[in-house]
Parts: C-alpha cells; sequence; structure tokens
C-alpha cells in the first residue's frame, strides 16, 4: 500500500515540525522562567524524541523501536502541561482574565505536544499497516483530517489572542486569524462529508504558506527591537515567539497524509 505508506510519512513530517516548534517554543518560556519549576525539562525531552522518532519515519520510512511509547509519552506530558498552564493562569491574581491570558504561561505549546503525539502514533500505525489506533480508524483518513482541523482551530485562537496583544498593529497580522479558521472549516467538513475538494486542498497550501511567512514576519519583528539579532538573548523573549507560526505548517502537512487517504479510498 504505497499510498497509506506515503501518507504515514506525510503525516509524521507534520508531527515532527509539530514537535520541534513544541520543542523550541519550551525551551524558551522555560529558560525565561529559569526553569523554577523540577518538571520544566520534561517536554524538551518529550518533543525531542517525538522529533526524533517522527522524523526518521518521515525522513526514511523506517518505524523507530518503543515509537508508541515515545508518543504515548509526549502526550501524556502534553495533557500534564495543559493542566499545570491551566492553574498557572487561575491562579494569578484576579484569576481567569485578559491579562493572565496574554502573559502567563501559555495554553497552545502543551496542546500542540498531545497533538503532535497523537499524530506521531497515527502515523506509526499506518506505515507498521495497521488500519487503527486502538477505536479510532485512520485509512479513511476522516479520523486524521478531523484531529488536524481542530489543531489548526486552537492554534488560530492563539494567534488571535497574542495578535490581539499586539494592538494588529501590522495588517498582516490578521491573515492567520482570518484565513485559517476558514481552512480548518474547510477541512472539518471535508472530514465529515469524506469528499475531498480542490478547496480543501488550496487551503491547506495556504495554511502551511502562512505559516512559513510567519516564521519571516516574526523574524522581521525580532529585528526591530532594541538592538535587532545583535541582541538576540534579550529579543528572543521581547519579540514575537519564533517558534510558533510553524505549527500552522505542521498541521497542514499531516492533513495532507489525511487527503491523500481519502483519495485512495475513493473519496476524492
Amino acid at each position: 500500500m504505497p499510498a497509506t505508506r506515503q501518507a504515514a510519512r506525510l503525516v509524521a513530517g507534520g508531527a515532527a515540525l509539530l514537535a520541534g516548534a513544541v520543542l523550541a517554543d519550551s525551551a524558551l518560556e522555560h529558560y525565561r522562567g529559569s526553569f523554577d519549576n523540577r518538571a520544566m525539562p520534561a517536554p524538551l525531552v518529550g518533543s525531542v524524541l517525538a522529533l526524533g522518532v517522527d522524523g526518521a519515519l518521515a525522513a526514511t520510512g523506517s518505524i523507530a523501536p518503543l515509537a508508541m511509547g515515545v508518543h504515548a509519552a509526549s502526550a501524556a506530558l502534553g495533557t500534564a502541561g495543559l493542566g499545570f498552564h491551566a492553574w498557572n493562569i487561575t491562579k494569578q491574581v484576579g484569576g481567569l482574565r485578559w491579562g493572565t491570558l496574554f502573559y502567563q504561561a501559555p495554553i497552545g505549546a502543551p496542546a500542540a505536544l498531545i497533538l503532535a503525539g497523537g499524530l506521531g502514533a497515527a502515523a506509526q500505525a499506518l506505515a507498521s499497516g495497521k488500519g487503527a489506533l486502538g477505536p479510532v480508524p485512520l485509512l479513511s483518513g476522516r479520523t486524521l483530517a478531523g484531529v488536524c482541523a481542530f489543531g489548526i482551530a486552537g492554534t488560530a485562537a492563539e494567534a488571535a489572542l497574542l495578535h490581539f496583544r499586539g494592538a494588529y498593529h501590522n495588517k498582516a497580522m490578521w491573515l492567520p486569524v482570518t484565513l485559517t479558521p476558514l481552512a480548518a472549516l474547510a477541512l472539518a467538513r471535508t472530514a465529515l462529508s469524506g469528499r475531498v475538494s480542490w478547496i480543501t486542498t488550496a487551503a491547506m497550501a495556504v495554511t502551511a504558506a502562512l505559516g512559513l511567512a510567519g516564521s519571516g514576519f516574526h523574524a522581521y519583528g525580532i529585528s526591530r527591537e532594541m538592538g535587532g539579532w545583535r541582541n538576540w538573548r534579550q529579543n528572543l523573549f521581547a519579540g514575537p515567539p519564533l517558534p510558533a507560526p510553524p505549527a500552522y505548517t505542521g498541521l497542514a502537512i499531516a492533513a495532507f497524509g489525511a487527503l491523500l487517504l481519502m483519495r485512495r479510498r475513493g473519496h476524492g
């Protein structure tokens, strides 16, 4: 089943890019927090392992030993991190409000690690010739498309929050919070209907491109801080988050794998 194998590599590539984004983001943010909590190195270890396992599958098609264990651990670490971050926000003075959402522990990073673990496990299951991951069917591609649609919508919500904090001072900041929700809706509709249209394919291409362009815009934003890239030790923390936009690209690549599975089964 060459199409299934190719889809597995696409999903693994998307999961690897997502894990890499989590690794870079967690490394920066937890370093800024001086690794005050002993659990803070855990997501770095989890994302490194997930990146290695998924990167190997995407690049060579090889299945690493204990791959499913790595992805289960990544998803568990992401779930624990989500709880820690939610607790960190609610324990602040005033509880859940705009200020704490803007400046306290971000919800998006641990959620992305959960997605990376889930997508990576799905890729491993597909590459090993299995049609399901536990009770979840994979070969139709519809479940994977739904997961990617959910991930893109969540990423758009986080971008909307952080760009609102930045007062949308650059008109390009509207692109990832207007186009990608529409892309998520198109992908969700495809997942429900089982029919792949050119609109969904184009929407995923635009989403992937926005992730790459977003990294460029964020790099430019960092360069505009005092001292620019010469003062990178400070400006990586003060400027827009450089690792955040590639999450869009990773989810879109994984979605291409899901769409390939759907076409293979004659839904397109």
